[in-house]
């Protein structure tokens, strides 16, 4: 079915791969070098300690990436899987009936993000960062006479392989800053 006609399936749309896999990479550059640095300059934090905190921080990246949008005839929904805490990361749902308008608000760094209001008063900002951004944009369109057309993603793709391909610069880097660490452990 075509995102225009009456009745949808449910449709999921999932973070964009290379969002995810700009963002976990990042964060895995970042990190993953002080442990090593740590050990070799006799750190007060000792390298078992930073593996934790840096295992812990992975696995709160990969929640927080792990968000899906949900789109059906009713409403549409923000969910986490049934791993993630919702203290964590809370979801939410909106049944299209309640949906008033579609508000842009400008961001810190000049960028315009969109939120739902309700009838209520409520609002709930529309995930922008999914794969197949457009469709949704168009299934909100339909469920909700509201005009879209000027409703943009919040980053275009080749800023995240701008992003990516620094990334993998600097675990280049990393992996020089690492055998550096571990050479000069070896004969101290």
């Amino acid at each position: 079915m075509t995102a225009n006609s009456a009745n949808i399936s449910t449709s999921v749309f999932r973070l964009s791969p290379l969002i995810r896999i700009t963002l976990l990479s990042l964060y895995i550059a970042l990190t993953v070098p002080l442990p090593f640095l740590s050990q070799v300059t006799a750190a007060p934090v000792p390298p078992e300690l930073l593996w934790i905190g840096i295992g812990i921080g992975f696995v709160a990246l990969y929640a927080v990436l792990t968000e899906q949008v949900m789109v059906d005839d009713e409403g549409i929904q923000v969910t986490y899987p049934a791993w993630v805490p919702s203290f964590f990361r809370k979801g939410w749902s909106l049944p299209w009936s309640q949906v008033k308008e579609l508000k842009p608000r400008s961001t810190g760094q000049g960028g315009l993000v969109y939120y739902f209001l309700s009838q209520d008063g409520k609002a709930y900002l529309l995930p922008m960062r999914v794969a197949g951004f457009a469709r949704l944009v168009q299934i909100v369109q339909a469920k909700t006479s509201i005009d879209t057309t000027d409703v943009r993603p919040l980053a275009q793709p080749w800023m995240y392989l701008i992003l990516l391909g620094c990334t993998l610069l600097l675990l280049l880097v990393d992996g020089w800053a690492i055998a550096t660490a571990l050479t000069t452990a070896q004969f101290t």
